[in-house]
């Protein structure tokens, strides 16, 4: 039952590439799922949260469930990089406490779930310095990679004024969102901001879209501030959709969006309902969770450890002719649009396909269209109403060290409900 359950696995997704380190969040091996890193507050929607604290108060954990079922002895490592995510020129030492390698000690076996599996917990150790860092997990040595996921502790050095301009211009005002802001940075050593300092902002938690080394639009060096208020499209947003949604966190009872549940066969296959393009819809205001997931279990009281894994099939019907690739994009995929996320089409049913093998919660997704001139969003549409969470990363590479420091760090929030 065991190898029959992993072929079918492998022979419904394509096999991970080989263990190549990707300075990204990434699972190398088939049988590691569930990957969250995230701030610990004790609650169970922690992982809503960015992977991100303040230097001063550093409480970030990683978790991840290994469906291999028996428990193994697992390390991780942690590296730290520059704005850009490439590795920095920093010794251990320089960030780190500790010397560079720490066990995965805790950890509990599922219980009463179809599809065993080992839930690994690790907190992470505290660093020295602000700035990017890379995790990763592997057994007895680095080359046999489990896992990568990126992390960021910031010691805000520089303030940050917004105003509420987030429409954006001419004819694209109605699908686009920019941010208008100022830094301030006198409390920095900075002779040449423009060269020393860096600037990202990402939407939604997103890496796949973030915008690197924004540039400002005015330098005040007598005030010490640099000014961003983006007069054309390059470093603008496209604002999307509200994302849509599916919950099975009850197997008793699947909740909205879920279609027919097979129970035939273990591991359980669920259907989500067939979408449409909303296209051409008008926008419509309701909750979403920015394309992130929830691990919830109704039937159980710990979903860590009691929440099964089941296959499930998203399905896009569309009512136009599209010519790029359809990929399944939200956390749920890493925000990847990879042949691993790609869809099939189906022609005899006129619609794209895709199966995931998921833990059971409540998870968003989008339609994301890939190709040469192809709008992204053909299937989902783009409304500047739509609420999305943006993040303000500022960087500093002082003398000393000769290293990217994360020296701002801030949320703004358009749309807010």
């Amino acid at each position: 039952m065991r190898l029959l359950f992993i072929v079918t696995l492998v022979s419904l997704q394509t096999a991970f590439a080989q263990k190549k380190l990707i300075y990204a969040d990434k699972s190398y091996e088939e049988e590691i799922r569930t990957v969250m890193l995230h701030p610990n507050l004790q609650g169970n929607r922690d992982n809503l949260r960015p992977s991100v604290a303040p230097l001063q108060a550093q409480n970030l954990v990683l978790e991840f469930d290994d469906l291999q079922g028996q428990r193994s002895n697992y390390y991780v490592k942690i590296i730290h990089c520059n704005y850009d995510w490439t590795k920095s020129t920093l010794q251990d030492l320089d960030y780190l406490h500790d010397y560079n390698e720490y066990p995965i000690n805790e950890y509990e076996f599922s219980s009463s779930t179809s599809v065993s599996y080992v839930h690994y917990y690790f907190a992470l150790p505290q660093v020295k310095l602000p700035g990017n860092y890379l995790l990763l997990a592997y057994r007895e040595s680095e080359k046999d990679l489990l896992l990568s996921k990126r992390f960021m502790i910031y010691d805000n050095q520089v303030s940050l004024v917004t105003d509420s301009q987030s429409q954006g211009l001419g004819n694209l005002r109605t699908s686009n969102q920019q941010l208008s802001f100022k830094i301030n940075y006198s409390r920095l050593d900075v002779v040449n901001p423009m060269q020393s300092i860096q600037t990202l902002i990402r939407q939604n938690q997103r890496w796949d879209n973030a915008r690197l080394n924004v540039k400002p639009s005015f330098v005040r060096e007598d005030r010490k501030e640099l000014e961003f208020r983006f007069f054309d499209t390059d470093n603008q947003f496209m604002a999307g959709n509200e994302f849509r949604f599916v919950d099975f966190r009850s197997l008793n009872s699947p909740g909205r969006n879920t279609g027919r549940l097979d129970r035939s066969k273990r591991p359980f296959h669920i259907s989500v309902l067939t979408d449409q393009s909303r296209r051409d819809q008008v926008y419509a205001q309701y909750p979403d969770l920015n394309g992130n997931y929830v691990i919830e279990n109704l039937d159980n009281r710990d979903a860590a450890t009691s929440g099964d894994y089941v296959f499930v099939t998203f399905s896009i019907a569309p009512t136009q002719t599209i010519t790029g690739h359809v990929h399944l994009l939200g956390a749920l995929t890493n925000w990847e649009h990879t042949p691993e996320t790609k869809m099939t089409f189906i022609p005899n049913k006129n619609l794209y396909e895709k199966t995931l093998f998921l833990k059971q919660g409540w998870y968003d997704y989008q339609y994301w269209v890939e190709g040469p001139g192809e709008n992204s969003f053909q299937l989902e549409g783009s409304h500047f109403e739509t609420e999305n969470l943006y993040e303000v990363l500022i960087y500093n590479r002082p003398f000393r060290p000769n290293a990217d420091l994360l020296v701002g760090y801030y949320q703004l929030p358009v749309n807010a409900r």
